[in-house]
């Protein structure tokens, strides 16, 4: 796999080098043996230890700019994160506008089923790349090593390995329940030859994960250097997650419960303000903390989620363009008044009560708007005006106008656990302790008033609340497709705020939903052939489908 095979050393010297030195490198040609790997990392242990937080700084960094591939360096490169904002802008619940400026647009019209696109490009590369860190680290060390350092690193990297997949498995194929048996991505151990290796079936890149995450829990404990690393729960967490996509959710449920022990969900308090932007708060189980080295090289802090997703960023893409990402009304409009998580985003008249006591300054500290006024103000060159329901849910690490975009990013929240909890009781016919699950969290933590609504099923009140607190980290498409939901983006003439070129209706068993592998691969890769059916959706079709949240 080209895109793959680089040795151990040429890994470590990737990811310490600049963007600049990564578009020099040149394919490696081959892999070294798992004897080499071993001899060269009990010679130089520190090359271990680099390649094992480079496997971490990958998550998130800002502009891997692979220009094997691409021309110049893109703002919407920046690993897991920026795959994250591709899922839900591929759903149903966020959308961006359609002026020119959007990078993120393949996502949003769904023609980024191209084999030639950077989008997927970058999305396939990234956790392969990924793997291959973990594999080096895997095979770095003898199979039975009683090593205590080793094993812990060799459990970490196995964690990273199977959240690769997961970030992979979904997206390719069908859900587990459907298409099992069908054909999903390779499976790579760091020893196999890449040029001809066919599609792993989803069931079996499943149990490959399962593998994974079983060895980290028996091997990890709740010890780690910061929440940027794996513990035992964060590897529980990801079980349980890929036990949910499963449809096994009897054992989702016990790994969701052991997972979210010592972690407690945001306050009301916590929530009332622009936030997720700091790993420090006590519901994070698992983050991707950007340092300020990283964001001063990624061309001016561009290529970060805080420049895509903040609306108080003073030197972001997204701001600058008018870009900020939007909740479909049709989903804001179900969100009760009472809901302090309606304030994550602005109504139809700019207000959000997030928005308060906030106060946009300059560089010299002059206040140029307060509190709603922040919403219509337009800075030339660094802030348009943001547009009805544009998201106000994540802030800025160092300050409403900051150009600094720094901003930590949660890949696991308690809030997650609690919520697969409830829905994994439902699933398994104790209706009743998800009910009191459900409504203790919503009625402690987000909405005093909170009753289970009648006019939905429990299922699609469980989904709806992942829908809301979730929003904008990445859990759409795969919800969307394990539930056999389909994508509901407009309800009729009027009634949604998606641009046009991206107001359609898709069916949860369309082809076109499964990504495509990038063309490079295919050529490389003799065992991959063209995954992509259907066709590209267009404007106005569908429009009679529903998902029972939004209808």
């Amino acid at each position: 796999m080209k895109l793959y095979k680089l040795s151990a050393f040429m890994f470590s010297a990737l990811l310490l080098a600049s963007c600049s030195d990564i578009d020099n490198q040149e394919y490696a040609g081959g892999a070294i043996s798992g004897e080499q790997s071993q001899e060269t990392n009990s010679a130089i242990s520190s090359r271990t230890k680099a390649t094992f937080a480079g496997m971490f700084t990958l998550i998130g960094n800002p502009c891997h700019n692979y220009q094997t591939h691409f021309s110049d360096t893109r703002p919407d490169d920046f690993g897991f994160v920026m795959s994250a904002i591709s899922l839900d802008l591929e759903g149903a619940d966020m959308s961006m506008q359609d002026n020119g400026y959007n990078w993120f647009s393949p996502t949003g019209d769904l023609s980024s089923r191209n084999a030639n696109y950077a989008n997927p490009y970058v999305r396939y590369v990234i956790p392969y790349t990924s793997l291959g860190i973990a594999n080096d680290i895997i095979n770095a060390f003898p199979a039975d090593t009683k090593d205590a350092e080793a094993i812990n690193m060799i459990a970490q990297a196995k964690t990273i390995r199977a959240f690769d997949y997961l970030s992979l498995a979904p997206y390719f194929q069908g859900s587990y329940q459907t298409s099992k048996d069908k054909p999903c991505v390779p499976l790579l151990d760091g020893k196999n030859d890449y040029t001809n290796n066919p599609r792993a079936t989803v069931a079996e890149v499943y149990t490959a994960i399962i593998d994974d995450l079983s060895y980290a829990i028996d091997n990890l404990t709740d010890a780690r250097e910061d929440k940027s690393r794996i513990n035992k729960s964060v590897a529980l967490g990801l079980r349980a997650r890929a036990y949910l996509y499963m449809g096994e959710y009897a054992k989702a449920l016990v790994d969701a419960e052991a997972a979210m022990k010592g972690y407690t969900p945001a306050s009301l308090a916590d929530v009332s303000v622009p936030g997720f932007d700091d790993s420090s708060a006590s519901n994070w189980m698992w983050t991707y903390d950007l340092t300020d080295d990283q964001v001063a090289s990624a061309a001016a802090g561009y290529a970060t989620a805080a420049s895509w997703m903040s609306a108080f960023s003073g030197q972001g893409y997204a701001v600058a363009t008018g870009n900020v990402p939007m909740i479909n009304k049709l989903l804001y409009d179900k969100i009760p008044t009472t809901d302090v998580r309606k304030g994550w985003w602005l109504d139809e008249n700019l207000h959000s009560p997030l928005l308060a006591n906030l106060e946009w300054k300059d560089s010299k500290g002059n206040v140029l708007a307060k509190g709603d006024a922040i919403a219509p103000l337009k800075i030339k060159d660094v802030k348009e005006p943001l547009v009805a329901y544009a998201n106000v849910k994540f802030g800025m690490k160092s300050g409403v106008g900051s150009s600094k975009n720094n901003n930590s990013w949660p890949l696991m929240r308690v809030e997650e656990m609690i919520l697969i909890e409830a829905e994994c009781l439902a699933q398994t016919g104790n209706e009743a302790k998800a009910k009191e699950v459900l409504a203790n969290f919503v009625k402690t933590y987000r909405d005093p008033s909170y009753k289970i609504p009648a006019s939905r099923s429990l299922l699609d009140e469980i989904w709806f609340q992942r829908r809301v607190e979730l929003w904008g980290e990445g859990f759409y498409t795969a919800d969307a497709r394990r539930l056999g939901k389909d994508i509901v983006r407009f309800h009729g003439a009027g009634t949604t705020n998606f641009p046009d070129a991206f107001a359609f209706n898709v069916k949860n068993d369309d082809g076109w939903l499964n990504l495509r592998f990038p063309q490079t691969e295919m050529d490389t890769n003799k065992g991959i052939v063209d995954n992509t059916e259907g066709s590209q959706p267009v404007a106005g079709q569908n429009p009679t489908l529903r998902d029972g949240v939004t209808d």
